[in-house]
Order: C-alpha cells, then structure tokens, then sequence
C-alpha cells in the first residue's frame, strides 16, 4: 500500500517518507517538486530611468531573480489562461513599480521599494538588495511577474533543494524539498504530486490514443 507521512517540516523544509512507491515515481515527484510546479518571477521589465552603474539588462536580471510570493489558487499560466493573450491579463500577470526617487546619499534600494498592484504577490523579503545608488542617481521601473516553472528558467525554480534518499527497509525512500519562499514546503509537495497525477493521466490518455489508432 502506498503512503506518504509527513517526517518533519518547519516554514522553509519538509522531509516525507514514501512508501510503496516505486523508485521512478519517487524520483519524477523529486523533479516536480524542483522544477515542475509553476511560481512567480518576474518576465519582463520596462526601463524607464536607469542611471545607476548597473546596466538595464543587469537591473532586469537581478530583478528576475527575486522570489515572488505565489498564489496557486488565483492565477493561471499565461499558456493556460482565457485571456490567451499575448500582453496577458489580471489572471496570469502581476504588475509591480520600483521608483527609487532623488536622493542626496548613497543607498542601497532593497525590495521594500518593489510594489505590487496585488498584495499576495510580492517578494519573500522585503531587505534584498537590488541595486546601490550614488547620490543623483535614480532607478524607476515597472516590472510584470507570470507563473512559469524551473525547467523554463531557474528563476521559477519552487525549490532550493529537492532530495531522494533511500531507508533501510525495501521500496520506503526519504523526500526532503527546501521552498524558495515563494511556496510553502507543504504546498509545493501537495502541487507536485498534482502534477504528477495530472501528467500520468495524460500519458495514459496517449498511449489509449494509440492503441485506438
């Protein structure tokens, strides 16, 4: 009989026993968990003043880096999306500003300055560097984050870490997942093995396809 229990978990890990699951199995929730379950990063950034040292495609790609809080329950991929639309809609896409304004000093601006138009899609923390000005230097930027996931782009990768490691009774096997913030450890394990379940079936759906033809 398969089963998965819980072994230990705090805000950013969680380590779960599965038993009864074969080894190809274990190993495709492994990768799931890593790269297969969609989160938010930024995609596109629009400059429209840059004048610190950092180049815009240098600011863009820290800026892509960050760790977005995700929602599954809300938005959809954009390939998945009604809008279908290329420009995207207020159910695939999340618009977030940083304007840093004049300042007289040096600074680091961090994402405290980051702001989302949608409260529950925002970076993990709000002390992460993004860029440091000298005085009169000034970075405004409008930024759009999507759904996306790790096999795209490392960026949308839901998990630090993701490990398998074998016990020593037959066919029981430890997951241990590390979030990146953006989802819980439980929610990235309880969407994995959605994803799991949903690319089976689809197999399934296949290889019927072509027994009929």
């Amino acid at each position: 009989m398969s089963s998965l229990e819980v072994m230990s978990k705090d805000e950013s890990k969680i380590s779960v026993k599965l038993k009864g699951i074969s080894l190809q199995y274990s190993n495709a929730l492994r990768r799931l968990c890593l790269n297969g379950v969609p989160i938010f990063a930024i995609d596109t950034v629009d400059i429209i003043e840059n004048s610190s040292v950092l180049p815009d495609e240098g600011l863009a790609h820290r800026l892509g880096l960050i760790p977005i809080k995700t929602d599954l329950t809300r938005f959809n991929e954009p390939s998945k999306c009604d809008c279908q639309s290329e420009v995207g809609c207020s159910n695939c896409k999340v618009m977030l500003v940083l304007d840093s304004g004049d300042s007289e000093i040096t600074k680091t601006v961090l994402t405290d300055e980051l702001t989302s138009e949608d409260d529950s899609i925002k970076p993990i923390s709000d002390k992460i560097p993004i860029v440091q000005l000298a005085p009169g230097q000034r970075v405004k930027v409008e930024c759009y984050a999507r759904l996306g996931r790790g096999r795209e782009h490392a960026k949308w990768n839901s998990s630090n870490i993701a490990t398998l490691i074998e016990t020593a009774k037959e066919d029981e096997r430890i997951l241990t997942v590390e979030s990146t913030g953006a989802l819980t450890p439980e929610e990235i394990i309880l969407a994995g093995v959605s994803e799991l379940g949903s690319g089976l079936e689809d197999f399934k759906n296949m290889i019927d396809q072509l027994k009929e033809e």
